[in-house]
């Protein structure tokens, strides 16, 4: 039996990595990773399409499997963790999320833009009613006050959720907002909270701790800072950094490290970093998956992908509005 944790971290590599390598994840790899992750005592660990259940499609980007064989050969090999799926109402439907629940899994995260936690009323409702412990995911917090997202995390936890997440998706706030923000939460809800951090600005780390401080208590991390953008706050380091900090987590410090180093930094077509297109990500306030079609649209159309994402930034473009970056390349491309 896992010791007590002081808090709960999900694992969200197999997820949210999956943008950075264009949703290109093999059986084997799963297994592979789900299975090192569940040894070294993760408790939670999602696994979809990075744009959630049915997210595969030529607008959000082709999966190499199918997810559903993914989240199988997740449970199959884990003992100790519990799979989690990501759903966005829109792309993914009940029927996917009862498909999932019948292959055992035992969370669902339920994604909505900041303003919009109306749409998943159904979808928390049914997950519930499924027995699966449910999450509200407030995308890009940054993009609106905090009284806002407060009066939207208040509708997800009267949908019925157990959990309400502050969601970096740009990685464009910085600790003080992180601070406002979580503070708001804690101060009223009556769940858990959760944040979810994207390193663009390099304060993925730095926010998370913030968060800790003020009561969040569901956090998510991301092996070898696998994740969308420059990535997500990086699993094997906040463990080493909350032991230091004389926080529980359960998680073997040693065996991330490992795993990191020996499984799924070959994944990696390359190191995550802060790059100057991640950089501007952060800087503009675009939804971190929106990076490699903006790469591919400047390459299209011969021009530089930050003026596409600064662009993007400046209207406000949030997920599922993937199709426009084309036009807007297009566009910057005719003006020229």
């Amino acid at each position: 039996m896992s010791e007590k944790r002081d808090l709960i971290i999900t694992e969200v590599a197999l997820r949210d990595g999956s943008h950075a390598i264009s949703h290109q994840y093999t059986v084997d790899q799963v297994l592979r990773v789900a299975m090192a992750l569940d040894e070294a005592n993760v408790p939670y660990i999602e696994v979809t399409h990075g744009d959630g259940l049915a997210g595969s499609s030529l607008q959000y980007g082709l999966s190499h499997t199918d997810e559903m064989k993914l989240i199988e050969a997740a449970i199959s090999t884990c003992k100790q963790a519990k799979i989690a799926v990501l759903l966005l109402p829109g792309i993914g439907t009940i029927k996917d999320l009862k498909e999932a629940a019948n292959l055992g899994v035992k969370m669902a995260r339920i994604a909505t833009h900041i303003t919009e936690a109306d749409v998943s009323a159904q979808h928390i409702s049914k997950a519930k009613e499924l027995g699966l412990e449910t999450v509200g995911f407030l995308m890009m917090s940054h993009s609106a006050p905090v009284e806002k997202l407060l009066e939207q995390a208040k509708l997800m936890e009267s949908y019925g959720a157990d959990v309400v997440y502050v969601v970096d998706s740009a990685g464009a706030l910085l600790p003080h907002q992180v601070k406002e923000r979580i503070s708001a939460l804690r101060g009223s809800l009556g769940i858990e909270v959760g944040f979810h951090g994207h390193n663009n600005l390099s304060l993925a780390m730095a926010n998370t701790l913030v968060a800790i401080e003020e009561g969040a208590t569901r956090i998510d991390g991301s092996v070898r800072c696998l994740g969308a953008g420059a990535g997500n706050t990086q699993t094997e380091v906040l463990v080493a950094v909350l032991e230091h900090l004389g926080i529980k987590t359960g998680i073997d410090l040693y065996k991330m490290m490992d795993l990191a180093e020996e499984i799924v930094a070959p994944i990696l077509k390359k190191p995550q970093e802060i790059t100057r297109d991640s950089l501007v990500l952060g800087y503009a306030g675009v939804y971190s998956s929106f990076l490699l079609h903006a790469q591919r649209a400047a390459k299209q159309f011969n021009i530089d992908s930050r003026d596409i994402l600064l662009e993007l930034g400046k209207r406000k473009l949030v997920g599922g509005q993937e199709d426009m970056i084309v036009d807007m390349a297009a566009e910057i491309s005719g003006k020229r």
